[in-house]
């Protein structure tokens, strides 16, 4: 086991991460920004490294000053937690070449699956279900045309080098195409150095389920069960839960085993998802695989009793999985909301400031993961995200309700700080939530009254950046 841990990067995953180490006797160094000096993590942590100003590029995403405090604190390896680098091949084969492991799946891995149109095509081979589509990365708007024609509109352009929900147009009819194309490929050049797009159908009406796999060095791989991501705002997670909803029993265990076979196909290594669009009729399709820990962990940590970080580290130091599928056990439901400093009535405008009040809910069987306090100032430089607020019951009635307890519990307040907290507790409370007959629609059809304005069904929706 490792001596010493680095965390590559801030908030909330942070001080997540930062704690599990503790947990197994692991000294945490934090690296924080010009703008966190003063964060939870840095406080946390058994020492703290300044990487740069606040600017994202010139600290969380530079990958020298990073693997310099790695070196100079003696960590053995560095947990990269979600975004910024966490799915950067070149940030994991630069550790490597240093002597330092990377908590995360191995570089060629990640290469191959982080280009979402190769990862289609491999998949395809394992036997996964994937959309019909453009073969590779899409030539030009011709040939963007040519295959929309082939498998009908409504299809959806994606960045190959996109995730998180970014980078990515639906488009209608024929007449939006190029210029979707065209705005889609800026986009993609601007965000993420990768101007390849590839193009799917598009599922109208579609769930968002995705699988959570856990996979070691020797071979092993093992499912920790679904989770439902549906409710989204331009294609931006809001709330998850575990178990999926209204899912027959023989879907589930198809898409688990699918996830699993897809995982060994590629000698994936560490936790990993396997993210699915499920159709009203119940075809289910794979949409992408996400090389890392995801924001929504909690509600699958909630329903399983496993720590997905510790696992991970676990793997990573060169050990088995502490855990064979006959041993996971599902118990009860969890959800968990995502608690944004962002003003619904103005589009979710983020929304920074110096945090005066922050007082989280309690009670039983809630879980707030948070690095925010009384006197944290909210900066414009990085996710608005306040707080991951997640609940266990032992139905699903009861979660939500117990949800809806925490998120009006919760104090926050502040010069011009507004959250996502009355947007969330209406979410909730609408019946085809607590039916479990929404999709990822929701949002959408909630329109102005619920705290956004009404979108039109154009031709194309496009994706702005995270």
């Amino acid at each position: 086991m490792f001596s010493t841990v680095l965390v590559a990067n801030r908030g909330e995953i942070a001080l997540r991460i930062a704690r599990t180490c503790r947990e197994l006797g692991i000294r945490t160094v934090a690296v924080h920004s010009t703008a966190d000096r003063d964060s939870a993590v840095v406080r946390f942590a058994d020492k703290a490294v300044h990487i740069g100003p606040p600017a994202s590029r010139t600290s969380y995403l530079h990958i020298p000053s990073i693997v310099e405090a790695a070196l100079q604190t003696g960590a053995e390896a560095i947990h990269p937690g979600y975004g910024f680098l966490s799915e950067d091949p070149d940030f994991a084969e630069v550790c490597e070449a240093n002597g330092i492991t990377f908590i995360g799946p191995p570089a060629q891995v990640m290469q191959r699956l982080g280009d979402k149109a190769e990862a289609r095509a491999v998949m395809a081979r394992a036997g996964l279900p994937v959309l019909p589509g453009s073969a590779g990365a899409l030539n030009g708007p011709a040939e963007a045309e040519e295959v929309a024609q082939r498998v009908g509109y409504p299809v959806i352009l994606k960045a190959v080098a996109g995730g998180g929900g970014r980078g990515m147009a639906v488009v209608r009819a024929p007449g939006h195409l190029r210029t979707a194309f065209a705005e889609t490929r800026a986009h993609a050049r601007a965000v993420f150095g990768d101007e390849r797009l590839y193009l799917e159908r598009y599922v109208e009406d579609a769930r968002h389920v995705e699988v959570q796999v856990v996979c070691d060095r020797h071979g092993a791989a093992i499912h920790l069960g679904e989770r439902d991501c549906s409710v989204q705002r331009r294609h931006q997670k809001l709330v998850e839960e575990s178990p999926a909803p209204n899912l027959p029993q023989t879907l589930r265990a198809g898409m688990c085993a699918a996830a699993v076979r897809g995982a060994l196909a590629v000698g994936y290594v560490g936790a990993g998802t396997f993210e699915f669009v499920l159709a009203p009729n119940g075809e289910f399709f794979l949409m992408e695989i996400n090389c890392r820990l995801q924001v929504e962990h909690p509600v699958t940590e909630l329903i399983t009793g496993i720590d997905l970080v510790r696992e991970q580290i676990s793997v990573a130091a060169g050990l088995p999985l502490s855990l064979a599928q006959a041993d996971v056990r599902f118990t009860g439901v969890a959800l968990e909301c995502r608690v944004n400093a962002e003003d619904p009535a103005r589009d979710f405008r983020p929304t920074p400031g110096l945090l005066t009040e922050f007082v989280p809910p309690g009670g039983p069987f809630v879980r707030v993961d948070t690095h925010a306090y009384p006197g944290w100032r909210i900066g414009p430089d990085y996710d608005s995200l306040l707080a991951k607020t997640a609940v266990w019951a032992p139905d699903r009635a009861q979660a939500i309700a117990r949800m809806d307890r925490a998120l009006g519990e919760f104090r926050i307040d502040g010069p011009d700080v507004r959250t996502t907290l009355g947007f969330l507790r209406r979410t909730l409370d609408r019946p085809e939530f607590r039916a479990a007959t929404h999709t990822t629609g929701l949002v959408d059809a909630m329109g102005p009254a619920d705290g956004q304005p009404a979108p039109s069904r154009d031709a194309v929706v496009a994706v702005e950046p995270a």
